[in-house]
């Protein structure tokens, strides 16, 4: 009995991304203005004008699926920001608030910026369903890669660095290999939902 609970509890903490439609490979990435936990404002244009690529991250405070990449978040950041790779995380889930955020980011050690999403319209636009879930965006504004960060979310056995392979593709000038990944991770908390 206590491991169908513990199964039926990961279950509903698990989901699999897909259940609403993303913006295809391709397609013009859906615009935002968010702010920053500490106020400042980002607008998706005007950072990937400034940039060679962008990526948009979903990420959460609390889900342990998310957790287990902040390490991995920060080493992406330090491996590309030089590179001219800007990250955008984003958190959507609707009891994560601002000073929670701030404090995680803090915690963490993230150099990038954390973006609240309310009321989960951004995460909507992009039909995000998990955390972690990254977007890949070039200057131009158009989505050249959708998915998960890597296949281990233990990070110990990693057999496919995904994201890292996307963006080393395109810094290269070659087209993304496998541009679309499943990510897999914890639902994201909406409004109306549980």
């Amino acid at each position: 009995m206590k491991l169908i609970i513990a199964v039926m509890l990961v279950a509903s903490m698990v989901g699999y991304a897909g259940e609403l439609t993303s913006p295809k490979i391709g397609d013009n990435a859906p615009e935002f203005k968010l702010k920053n936990y500490d106020g400042k404002e980002y607008e998706l244009a005007k950072v990937t004008k400034e940039n060679k690529y962008t990526v948009v991250m979903f990420i959460s405070t609390e889900c342990p699926v998310s957790n287990s990449y902040n390490e991995r978040m920060v080493k992406l950041y330090d491996s590309y920001n030089a590179k001219g790779v800007a990250i955008l995380a984003v958190n959507a889930n609707k009891a994560e608030d601002v000073k929670t955020i701030a404090s995680h980011s803090k915690t963490h050690g993230f150099k990038f910026p954390v973006l609240k999403d309310e009321k989960n319209k951004i995460a909507d636009l992009y039909g995000a369903q998990v955390t972690p879930e990254t977007y890949v965006i070039d200057a131009k504004g158009k989505i050249l890669y959708h998915g998960r960060i890597d296949d281990n979310r233990k990070g110990d056995n990693i057999q496919s660095k995904d994201l890292a392979n996307a963006l080393d593709m395109l810094l290269d000038g070659k087209p993304v290999a496998i541009a679309e990944t499943k990510a897999m991770g914890c639902t994201i908390k909406r409004l109306g939902t549980d």
